[in-house]
């Protein structure tokens, strides 16, 4: 089990239980990402320790039992155990089997969030898109707008134009032409 379901299990904080196994020097694994894996008898030895403190023992007169068997030592080393072998084999075994069972749940649990956020970032990138498109469709909108505005000027200004050619043009059919200006023209 992890820091925070062994904190579960006490009835502490994960901190709590971090600082006693720093200051104790508990043999508490970590997994390959450097996190505290806590078995069944890594938590016995925690409650004692809780015990201890609730009593009012002082955290540097603690005693802790060490266990009797040491499992992680350097390659090609024997192991050293009060344990017959057989038994020290199936404790060994049920360990590891603990061990890989937690690696995979961890494995699943990285899996899912790495989907999680895999889902919302594609999310994001589609509101991104979506807000994009909007705000294109909003300017091409007033584009729109500002086109019929200027098309209704220009036929306005065209109307105005040929209603003052006309004007200009009943303006000389009236006047009448003068003979006499035209023999004297230059």
């Amino acid at each position: 089990m992890n820091t925070a379901d062994a904190a579960n299990e006490l009835g502490v904080s994960t901190k709590t239980v971090q600082r006693w196994v720093k200051q104790l020097q508990l043999p508490a694994s970590r997994n390959e990402l450097g996190h505290y894996f806590f078995t069944e008898d890594d938590i016995a030895i925690l409650k004692e320790v809780k015990e201890q403190l609730k009593n009012g023992t002082p955290m540097q007169d603690v005693t802790v039992k060490r266990p009797k068997k040491t499992f992680f030592i350097k390659k090609n080393e024997m192991i050293q155990t009060k344990e017959p072998a057989p038994q020290m084999n199936e404790r060994l075994e049920e360990r590891l089997q603990r061990f890989l069972e937690h690696e995979q749940l961890e494995r699943e649990l990285l899996q899912k969030k790495i989907a999680e956020l895999e889902r919302k970032l594609e999310q994001k990138a589609d509101d991104v898109v979506s807000y994009q498109l909007l705000q294109q469709r909003r300017e091409l909108e007033e584009e729109r707008q500002q086109i019929k505005h200027l098309e209704q000027k220009i036929s306005e200004l065209e109307s105005m134009n040929r209603q003052e050619k006309d004007t200009a043009g009943r303006r000389e059919e009236k006047k009448p032409k003068s003979k006499l200006k035209s023999i004297f023209s230059f």
